[in-house]
């Protein structure tokens, strides 16, 4: 670099690439394991190592390979002559000094919860969900540009997809409870500032009615469990 200030799209490239490399907390424990080991590492190790589905671990370890931070070579299994190659993933430089950001934007929600602290908690909520469902929408017009209605569970796989690229760590699966499916999301983005207040979970809602209307149609959204309500996961019931 010539050491010239950088134009404000650059700037906004750069925190982009920065944060969809490292931005989520899982990618940068996942990149630090596949750092510490010279084989590299699967996503079926790296799934196993935190307990995530083998889809969402493929999914950090791509996010970073499509950074440029590691590497993918297609292997078998050593002094194994025959079945499925798998992909490794090894840290593309091992001698590259390691400097990961500390994010920022949970600042920003936990100002966005404190400021809907301030209005009753029914209209706090039922506001948080519209400006969810309008994300949610414009999302899935970026997705699906077509206008073309997809079935409930293809939309359902869409919306799963959307939420993980966003930092949910999200997978779409049959619901336990109902005849419909459901959103398990296995990381909360918002952090502690969800927990907090409990009011920004609509937005999630809201994100995930928005998606499913302009994907599908119309349906009812609604959270069993959550981390304010002291789960593990966040998982939303969709009944079509």
């Amino acid at each position: 670099m010539d050491g010239s200030p950088l134009t404000p799209t650059e700037f906004a490239s750069a925190v982009t690439a920065i944060t969809g490399a490292f931005g989520d907390p899982t990618r940068r424990d996942i990149y630090l394991l596949a750092r510490q080991s010279d084989q590299g590492v699967t996503a079926s190790t790296a799934a196993q190592e935190f307990g995530l589905h083998p889809n969402v671990a493929r999914h950090h370890l791509d996010k970073l390979a499509a950074g440029g931070y590691l590497e993918v070579a297609v292997e078998r299994p050593a002094g194994a002559s025959a079945g499925r190659p798998s992909k490794h993933y090894r840290v593309t430089d091992p001698n590259t000094p390691l400097e990961l950001p500390i994010r920022q934007d949970s600042v920003l929600v936990s100002l966005l919860g404190r400021a809907l602290a301030l209005l009753p908690n029914d209209q706090a909520e039922k506001m948080a969900e519209e400006v969810g469902r309008e994300v949610g929408q414009a999302m899935a017009e970026s997705i699906s540009p077509d206008e073309v209605q997809h079935s409930f569970q293809s939309s359902m796989q869409m919306v799963a997809d959307a939420l993980t690229a966003h930092g949910f760590a999200a997978r779409a699966e049959h619901s336990n409870t109902s005849s419909g499916l459901r959103i398990v999301a296995e990381h909360c983005p918002f952090g502690g500032a969800a927990i907090e207040h409990p009011v920004i979970c609509a937005v999630d809602r809201g994100l995930v009615k928005g998606m499913l209307i302009a994907l599908y149609g119309e349906t009812s959204p609604d959270q069993s469990s959550s981390l304010p309500m002291g789960d593990a996961v966040c998982v939303t019931d969709i009944t079509a």
